[in-house]
């Protein structure tokens, strides 16, 4: 197995363990009533945009390019505003613009990771390519 296959390979398995702890640690960032001290240092649409950024990537290096990883990132973007409208419930304030930043870390996190994963499956070792 060449390198980049193995990388893709370990990748992927690293977003499926990961894929749901991060939907669950988004979860409970967005329905805390009180975030975390240190949130307060950060812009909280760069946590927005992260944090949708990232399940996206994890969704799209998982799923492959198929019809499926569409509907996964609906998903995603209908949980963003799910969260937000819930936010509301929690003493905290729901705002539209952080589920327009939601969708496009969705956005950006597939164009990502479908350029990284198009690349690693495109390399070809260079003794294969000269044979």
């Amino acid at each position: 197995m060449q390198w980049s296959h193995a990388l893709l390979k370990w990748t992927a398995l690293a977003a499926l363990y990961l894929f749901w702890p991060g939907v669950a640690l988004v979860v409970w960032g967005e329905l805390t009533p009180h975030p975390p001290a240190w949130t307060q240092f950060a812009w909280e649409k760069a946590l927005h945009f992260i944090a949708y950024f990232g399940l996206a990537s994890m969704a799209t290096v998982v799923l492959g390019m198929k019809r499926r990883t569409l509907w996964a990132l609906l998903a995603l973007a209908l949980l963003g505003g799910v969260l937000e409208v819930l936010q509301g419930f929690t003493g905290r304030d729901p705002a539209v613009f952080d589920e327009i930043i939601n969708c496009a870390g969705v956005l950006a996190g597939f164009v990502v990771a479908w350029a990284y994963t198009s690349t690693l499956k495109s390399l070809t070792p260079v003794r294969q390519a000269a044979e």
